[in-house]
């Protein structure tokens, strides 16, 4: 199983394992990590599950949608590393991901 570590907005690390298969938002939100609020339970409609991701972790998932895109615009933290983290399906070679969950997921 994958082992993912998220780094939360005030920099406290937490490193989970995730089952392949499920998204990257799932493994913080079962986990009870902060950060990631998931208000819509992972429909690609809220961004309350922002995350930056390493560019050399970016090519192990599909390039973000249109629709992910326009959500993430209008995120305090945008920048060429934001995902949102229900759209990041975890494989076998996420073993090792580093995350960074940045501030305002809660707003």
């Amino acid at each position: 199983m994958p082992k993912i570590t998220y780094v939360a907005p005030d920099g406290t690390e937490s490193t989970v394992d995730v089952a392949v298969g499920l998204s990257v938002m799932d493994g913080s939100v079962r986990n009870n990590l902060p950060g990631i609020v998931a208000e819509c339970g992972g429909g690609c409609s809220c961004a309350t599950c922002h995350v930056h991701v390493d560019a050399e972790w970016q090519k192990q998932f599909d390039e973000a949608s249109d629709e992910e895109l326009e959500l993430l615009e209008f995120t305090d933290a945008f920048c060429a590393q934001s995902r949102l983290s229900c759209q990041l399906i975890v494989n076998e070679q996420c073993d090792g991901m580093r995350l960074t969950v940045p501030e305002g997921n809660d707003s």
